[in-house]
């Protein structure tokens, strides 16, 4: 391969609790396949939510690479300096009139969708995530009715108009080197109607996961997305959104979990053993390495 060809890898965590051992997990397998490819890697800090993500964290995030003899190519990117980058891709499907503000917070939504299984006996449906779809009511609301609750002050989210974003493009598929929760690999056809009306900003920031993870694969040009197995049906939403918006498709690869002793995968939010503890318990980063595998996926990858 020639430098302008060289393909990137990128690992990207969110600085709002401390790295564990999945994390650890997907930025070794991102830093091994982009080196053995003679490739570069990055680091971004998708750190868009200014509440949970803290300075603190952010260091704590960059100490537990380097003891993971981590290296990145360039400065990380920082999400939080790059809002107006989202805020030109927002823009551009609101020119489209492919987003609509919605005033349904998710306490509202899941109040729904318990008052309808109630009446009819049966679910309404959920996203892969197993969250309730959003019923849409805001996108049959008028215009003057809009532009009224928002200069009242209500809170309100960008969501994108799935239907109508469908009728815009052709058939979407992605490439996938990986596997899929079924074991879905190769070709992948995409369904982003599974996800409903997702969300894409809101109204004090101009984004949200799934549009600025596809702006800043492009922006940096990412060449190959190395994830966990969770992630793997967002990218029906990203290949989507990357087609609205003229941005070039990754390759992608999605990767097993490292589960806790009662199956589960592992979360911030649950506390579960972080790197930090298990430094300060003792362990190197061979043993981070046993831990989670590492050499044994490796000889399969390669």
């Amino acid at each position: 391969m020639t430098s302008t060809d060289r393909p990137l890898f990128r690992f990207a965590p969110s600085p709002n609790g401390e790295l564990h051992l999945g994390h650890a997990y997907s930025a070794l397998i991102n830093h091994a396949m982009a080196r053995a490819n003679d490739g570069r890697f990055l680091l971004r800090l998708e750190d868009i939510d200014r509440e949970r993500c803290t300075k603190a964290f952010e260091r704590q995030v960059l100490d537990d690479l380097v003891f993971l003899g981590i290296e990145w190519d360039e400065e990380p990117r920082r999400q939080s300096d790059h809002f107006a980058d989202y805020a030109a891709a927002l823009e551009s499907l609101a020119a489209e009139e492919l987003v609509y503000p919605a005033f349904m917070t998710r306490g509202e939504i899941r109040s729904f969708a318990e008052h309808y299984r109630e009446e009819n006996g049966h679910d309404w449906p959920r996203d892969p995530d197993g969250a309730p779809i959003y019923p849409g009511f805001d996108r049959k609301v008028s215009t003057a009715a809009r532009e009224r609750k928002m200069a009242a002050g209500e809170r309100f989210a960008w969501r994108l108009d799935m239907e109508k974003a469908i009728e815009f493009v052709p058939a979407l598929h992605w490439q996938e080197s990986g596997e899929g929760p079924s074991g879905e690999t190769g070709d992948i056809r995409a369904n982003p109607m599974q996800w409903g009306d997702v969300v894409l900003g809101r109204m004090d920031i101009p984004t949200s996961y799934h549009l600025s993870v596809v702006v800043d694969d492009a922006l940096q040009g990412v060449s190959d997305v190395v994830r966990g197995r969770d992630l793997f049906f967002s990218t029906s939403v990203h290949r989507l959104l990357q087609s609205l918006l003229g941005l070039p498709s990754p390759r992608y690869h999605h990767h097993d979990l490292i589960l806790g002793s009662d199956g589960r995968k592992l979360s911030k939010s649950a506390q579960d053993t972080s790197l930090r503890a298990l430094r300060e318990a003792g362990m190197k980063r061979e043993d981070i390495v046993r831990m989670v595998g590492l050499r044994e996926v490796l000889s399969e990858v390669f």
